[in-house]
């Protein structure tokens, strides 16, 4: 995989190599579909019309933000930012377009042509073309508002004369859906395309489980229906994005923890000789500064009160004082000089060490050094700062405790972290500066957040094209852990999560007082879910035409009405149209009838899906927020505390100065890649040592697919190769 694919050439010298090819074929095709009358016929040649009329708004527009994308970058060897990876959008949009128009061009002859397929995948291209006209306008918004950073170059983030509710508003007008269909996980590489879909398909089957829309039956074959109609599972994909609250996001990404999901890909990872669970009661601990003094390390209470932390040991060989190495017959190693501290990501409201298991394990054999990995109380039920509270008091215990029970002497602490977990051990290692204890000898952090504010930029924008990380679930993910949620204190608690243990797992407790590693099973808090309400099963888009829309019926036009009478952008209006006339039609009836129809025929009985158990009498009715009288994005207006703490970025400058060396990663079309660009150049202005990778095709998270993709595989093995280097510094 190289590096810097998509990166190698100057945007402001050369336009992608396809749009001439582009614009022939769909030139070729609008004359030739202009004499049928159907239909069908219409519509393929009104997408034709559109994508030539958006072709020749978007070249410009490219041009601009050609010249604009360089002025952001790291440094000339590390080109990337969002500006960047929405043109490399445009370019994989412009093949992805190129492909289908051949198609249509090579084989709208044939008996076996199949019009109305190829109607839906010209369409979606017309769609595509039109929202990335509509980005790259908000790109140059976004440039106006742009100032100069700490380094003296244009920052990413935008100046606080602006609030970010002007561009939220204007986004509004981005048609989301054609991310979600048939052009779903464009951007990506091959193997992250193939992955998703199953993924996606998943999340909207899930849904149907989760807010309980109808009957099982109903629900099964709603599900099913997913899987053969894109237009409808892009329409109940966007609808989640907007209008889901924390609690669905946390209730799907937790679907990974469950042995299903996990057994065929651990498989596939390393056994290790030590996976053991240790839980750290919450006792006094007092630890020695770096000058001698002793100091008293808080003992987390935020929130949810005093409650033990539990924490994973993973290594891949057995050594002297590591807890469970002594309980099996054989030589022991002696004590490692490094430790890896570990935090996980999952948006600081979901996922544990058992998801991370998937690189962890391999990361463990690779290096060869023991990992702790921290499982931090999450939101809403605990919000800032309890994790951070716990990442310190966990950190200090390390220090007291590794040699005799976590078999390293930790003459090197490496943090390591993804996402969320990395925003915390930044937190965690500033704590370190402050209080004058030993601070770990390195960072690596991959596509780590480090402004958890309301704030936009380019990157973030890709929120709304990423089916991994929508902007919905990341603006929910960010309240959730800054401001917790209100509706906590409700009795009703609709979901249990079951987990199930790794045979390779054990799990322990070690008291400050006795030091004796006791069974001990982990944390089994139950999730709390408010009260939502049914989404719909929507009808598909295939089934309304272009005329419906206008209540005009399925009334012929010719070829120069489309022309004459439709603009550009009346054209995707209707296109959008299909898609929300299809969500709102029998919205409130139909969720009306569906819960009554749940009520009265299965108010007994339960079902579980991966693992998840839902159904009882003791359950309350879900329902996705359908009030359409306000926009969805009211939602994501709230204000964040300006907390170091909370957001790295803010780190007074003499603090970052006393910085370890860090190892940033992240991707290109990461909507924290930003994030990441700006805290490197931030810290390479100060003089820290440092590097900054960004990895091409890959989605926030993809460490996590590294079982099953062969790109996120090698991203994981440049990850090792990076903490490699910071073990050998």
């Amino acid at each position: 995989m190289s590096l810097n694919d998509g990166f190698e050439r100057a945007f402001e010298d050369l336009e992608p190599s396809q749009w001439g090819t582009l614009g022939k074929l769909a030139r070729a095709n609008r004359e030739y579909f202009s004499t049928h009358l159907d239909e069908y016929g219409l519509r393929i040649t009104a997408a034709h019309i559109a994508i030539l009329d958006t072709i020749d708004e978007l070249r410009p527009l490219y041009e601009e933000i050609g010249h604009i994308a360089p002025q952001f970058d790291f440094d000339e060897n590390t080109p990337g930012n969002g500006y960047r990876s929405f043109l490399i959008l445009v370019d994989k949009y412009i093949l992805h377009s190129v492909d289908i128009c051949q198609h249509i061009y090579l084989y709208r002859n044939s008996i076996l042509f199949r019009k109305s397929h190829y109607m839906r995948e010209v369409e979606t291209c017309s769609q595509l073309a039109a929202s990335l006209c509509t980005f790259l306008h908000h790109l140059k918004t976004l440039y106006s508002w742009s100032d100069l950073a700490s380094d003296g170059k244009m920052s990413l983030f935008p100046s606080d004369d602006h609030s970010p509710v002007e561009l939220l508003n204007k986004a509004e007008n981005i048609d989301q859906y054609c991310f979600y269909g048939r052009c779903m996980a464009l951007q990506f590489a091959d193997s992250i395309k193939y992955l998703l879909k199953p993924i996606m398909i998943s999340m909207a089957s899930f849904s149907e489980i989760y807010y309980r829309n109808g009957s099982l039956l109903n629900r099964c074959t709603n599900s099913l229906k997913y899987v053969i109609d894109p237009e409808l599972r892009a329409r109940r994909l966007v609808n989640l994005s907007q209008r889901a609250d924390v609690h669905f996001c946390k209730a799907f990404w937790n679907i990974n923890e469950s042995y299903l999901v996990q057994f065929v890909p651990l498989l596939m990872m390393p056994s290790l000789s030590i996976n053991q669970v240790i839980s750290i009661p919450p006792e006094e601990l007092i630890i020695l500064t770096i000058d001698g003094i002793n100091v008293n390390i808080p003992i987390p209470n935020s929130h949810i009160g005093k409650k033990p932390i539990h924490v994973k040991l993973l290594s891949a060989k057995r050594r002297i004082g590591m807890v469970g190495a002594a309980t099996v017959n054989g030589e022991l190693l002696g004590p490692s000089d490094t430790l890896l501290f570990h935090c996980h990501g999952g948006g600081f409201v979901a996922q544990s060490s058992r998801s991370h298991e998937i690189y962890l394990r391999h990361w463990a054999y690779q290096l060869d050094v023991p990992i702790l990995s921290v499982d931090y109380s999450l939101s809403p039920e605990a919000p800032f700062p309890r994790a951070i509270e716990e990442v310190l008091y966990t950190y200090c215990w390390v220090l007291k405790h590794a040699n005799s029970l976590l078999g390293s002497t930790v003459k090197k602490i490496i943090l390591v972290g993804d996402s969320a977990g990395a925003n915390l051990n930044l937190a965690l290692l500033t704590q370190c500066i402050k209080l004058n204890i030993q601070k770990p000898h390195g960072v690596f952090m991959a596509y780590v957040p480090v402004l958890v504010e309301f704030v936009p930029s380019p990157a973030r924008m890709l929120g709304l094209t990423d089916p991994m990380l929508p902007f919905g679930f990341m603006m929910r993910c960010l309240k959730a852990y800054t401001l917790g949620d209100d509706k906590l204190n409700t009795k009703e608690k609709d979901m249990e999560i079951t987990s199930t243990k790794s045979n390779t797992e054990s799990f322990a407790e070690v008291s400050e007082s006795d030091l004796i590693a006791l069974a001990l099973s982990p944390n089994d808090d139950e999730i709390n879910e408010s009260k939502l309400a049914s989404l719909p099963s929507d009808s598909t888009l295939n089934s309304v035409s272009l005329a419906e829309v206008d209540g005009q019926g399925a009334v012929m036009q010719s070829t120069d009405e489309i022309k004459n009478e439709s603009t550009s952008q009346k054209y995707f209006k209707k296109i959008i149209n299909l898609y929300k006339s299809a969500t709102f039609q029998n919205s409130s009836s139909t969720s009306a009838l569906s819960s009554n129809h749940y009520n009265k025929t299965n108010d007994d009985k339960s079902s579980s899906f991966f693992g998840l158990t839902f159904g009882g009498d003791d359950q309350i009715s879900r329902e996705l927020d359908m009030c359409y009288t306000k926009s969805p994005t009211e939602a994501f207006v709230f204000t964040v505390p300006r907390d170091p703490l909370l957001s790295p970025y803010r780190i007074d400058d003499e603090i970052l100065e006393k910085f370890p060396p860090v190892k940033f990663l992240t991707t290109n079309f990461d909507p924290c890649l930003d994030d990441c660009v700006m805290f490197a150049r931030k810290l390479k202005s100060l003089g820290n040592n440092l590097s900054l990778d960004i990895i091409p095709g890959l989605p926030h998270g993809f460490l996590n697919l590294c079982a099953v993709s062969k790109e996120s595989f090698e991203g994981s093995e440049l990850c090792i190769k990076r903490i490699h280097e910071l073990m050998n510094m």
